[in-house]
């Protein structure tokens, strides 16, 4: 049988990408690995605007039980620190609930769901051959180390442009969300983001260099900026940074999500970019067309393309961590600044002039930067 879709990877991309084909009529054949539900090392941070695409395609309670989390504190490595409401509060949903609701939901939409461990992909002409399945469209939403991507010829993200994180849960009784900071090895950083029962999704991150990093490291690291932490559950992962991408797709086969490398330089943040890019891959899946890659293309470049331009631009500027404490102290001094820097780091967010301005104003009050 041919499928008009098939989805490698049943994650949030993989499975907002399910929902948005049989949205559009198309027969879809979803592939993962594992059995649902299942852990997943991840912040488990759920902004406002990824509930606004989950919504828009038939779920709208994916956050349900878990409440919302309304501030957000950051530290920034000279021990600048700002606390502020966010413009919409966030959610922290496990992993492991998350991801088999929105499953739940693709295969309640039509989706037929098997555990598969995919293995190779050939190009048919009228149609892309997935080991033993077939589909007019694949879709490639099978994480950091995406077998499709290797199958088009992409390698993985290269040091400076690919995180690793830690990741566990810790009794906890602060009731926002805090990023902590440092310029130890930067960029790197430490959160806490609480789940409303007492407990917080806690862990530190930071961007490879060319050195491996131990667990024992990353837990040191952990509790040096989070003292008094006692996670348990602890996971690490790979984080493939926005800024390196390889192209969408070609013809019949896409990528989304982190096979993307779809994850903010800044926050570590994927679950928007995931079940977006997830969405627009479905719709472009949807025609069956060989030109599927070009017409994803081209719908990432108009919901994205600035939003990802803005952030590269910004990861360059943001190399010294002086530049972090200027954008901090701006976001202490202006809320409009908090809620731009939320916005890009969260969601799809861009930087306006007067931002930039405020923010060189806190440089200069600083002295210069020195390299």
């Amino acid at each position: 049988m041919t499928f008009d879709v098939v989805v490698v990877g049943a994650g949030p991309a993989g499975a907002a990408a399910a929902l948005a084909a049989r949205r559009a009529g198309s027969t879809v054949l979803l592939l993962d690995r594992a059995d649902f539900p299942r852990d997943k090392p991840c912040g488990d941070g759920i902004a406002a605007d990824a509930l606004d695409v989950l919504a828009s395609l038939g779920v709208p309670d994916a956050a349900c039980g878990y409440p919302p989390v309304a501030r957000l504190r950051l530290v920034a490595p000279g021990g600048a620190t700002v606390a502020r409401p966010l413009a919409r509060p966030a959610h922290t949903v496990p992993r492991r609930v998350f991801d088999a609701r929105l499953v739940d939901a693709a295969v309640a939409a039509g989706a037929e769901l098997r555990r598969h461990t995919v293995r190779a992909l050939r190009d048919e002409g009228d149609a892309v051959r997935v080991d033993g399945f077939r589909g007019k469209v694949v879709i490639g939403a099978d994480g950091a180390g995406s077998v499709v991507r290797r199958a088009l010829g992409h390698p993985p993200n290269p040091p400076g442009h690919l995180a690793l994180a830690l990741r566990g849960y810790t009794p906890w009784d602060g009731t926002e969300q805090l990023i902590v900071t440092t310029s130890a090895r930067w960029p790197a950083y430490a959160w806490s983001f609480p789940l409303g029962d007492g407990t917080a999704n806690v862990g530190y991150g930071e961007v490879l260099r060319g050195v491996p990093l131990s667990r024992a490291y990353l837990r040191e690291r952990l509790t040096g900026l989070l003292p008094g932490t006692d996670a348990t559950g602890l996971r690490a992962h790979h984080l493939p940074l926005s800024t390196r991408r390889p192209p969408p797709g070609r013809g019949r086969v896409l990528l989304s999500g982190d096979a993307l490398s779809l994850i903010n330089p800044f926050t570590g943040e994927g679950i928007f970019y995931a079940v977006l890019s997830g969405a627009l891959a479905g719709a472009a899946a949807a025609t069956g067309s060989a030109d599927a890659a070009a017409r994803y293309t081209a719908a990432l470049r108009r919901r994205l393309g600035r939003h990802l331009r803005h952030s590269g631009m910004a990861a360059r500027l943001t190399r010294h961590p002086r530049a972090v404490d200027a954008a901090v102290r701006a976001a202490h001094r202006h809320g409009a600044v908090f809620d731009r820097m939320v916005g890009l780091g969260l969601a799809d967010g861009v930087f306006d002039m007067r931002t930039i301005g405020r923010i060189a104003a806190e440089l200069v009050r600083q002295g210069p930067v020195r390299p």
